[in-house]
């Protein structure tokens, strides 16, 4: 039967079936040390099975191990974590960038009388969801250490730190007073008389964030400060630097002036703001030639 069935066999499809023989064998005793019968349909089907063995093997390395990241293409696990930590520091620096925004906005708007004072500093701050601070406030053995230590510099030092704790600024100009800080009579700044052109210097390092001219105050600039500082400075003659500039502590940013519809005469009215609320600028500035 099977003799007939391999004569039904069309002559092309027959030579799958030929049997061959693979010997191994000592060339020298001819000896024979291994034979196996095969024949190409059997060749066929082991060569298929190896390569889908091959694939599925290397399929399930580079899924399931490391060493898909020294494949091009394949993002390595640090990396994806970097991702992570960067997009969640760009939204933190983004709310913290719509808060300081909001924070000079209040500010501005009170310097031009857009804003009622006593609103603004309720006005500064983005409310912090309070189930998002996790905090632990348990103590550590190198916290008790450093309080020992502490307490003792405290005992020994007898001359502290001047001015510790306390921001210190430059004069803007030098003169006499002609209008003193009194809150009481809704007089939020110093007046200092100078000469007109008298360089009017930046109280400490900052950021211009407002440089332009108003109906009643003249020429205005505010320089943003670290530590929420804001200094104004108002009936400026000229501005010397413009919004978005950097500058130095003690460096001229405007002239002495006489400018703006409330002006009385050339002199420059200075206001010093912390946390949205205007402040008295002898607290913080030595004034004494």
């Amino acid at each position: 039967m099977a003799q007939k069935t391999s004569n039904r066999l069309k002559p092309g499809a027959k030579k799958w079936l030929d049997k061959y023989r693979l010997l191994v064998q000592n060339e020298d005793t001819h000896e024979e040390k291994f034979s196996l019968t095969l024949n190409r349909l059997n060749v066929l089907l082991l060569v298929s099975l190896g390569s889908f063995l091959l694939i599925l093997i290397t399929t399930v390395v580079i899924a399931f191990t490391p060493l898909r990241e020294y494949i091009p293409g394949y993002a390595s696990t640090s990396l994806r974590k970097k991702a992570v930590e960067l997009s969640e520091q760009t939204d933190s620096l983004q709310q913290a960038l719509a808060q300081n925004n909001l924070y000079l906005t209040r500010v501005i708007e009170a310097l031009r009388g857009d804003l009622p004072l006593e609103q603004v500093a309720d006005t500064l701050f983005l409310p912090i969801p309070s189930d998002s601070i996790d905090v632990d406030f348990s103590t550590i053995a190198e916290d008790s250490l450093l309080r020992v230590a502490v307490a003792f510099e405290d005992r020994v030092n007898v001359f502290p730190a001047p001015n510790a704790g306390l921001q210190v600024f430059y004069p803007p100009a030098s003169g006499p007073f002609s209008s003193a800080f009194e809150p009481e009579h809704n007089h939020w700044a110093l007046d200092i008389t100078a000469d007109p052109g008298t360089p009017v210097k930046s109280v400490a390092q900052g950021t211009v964030v407002f440089a332009d001219w108003t109906s009643n105050q003249g020429y205005v600039l505010v320089v943003e400060h670290q530590d929420r500082f804001i200094s104004v400075y108002k009936h400026c003659g000229t501005l010397l630097k413009s919004q978005s500039d950097r500058v130095k502590a003690g460096e001229a940013i405007a002239t002495v002036g006489s400018t703006g519809s409330l002006s009385t005469g050339p002199h420059l009215h200075f206001e010093l703001w912390k946390d949205g609320a205007p402040v008295n600028p002898n607290l913080y500035i030595d004034f004494a030639p």
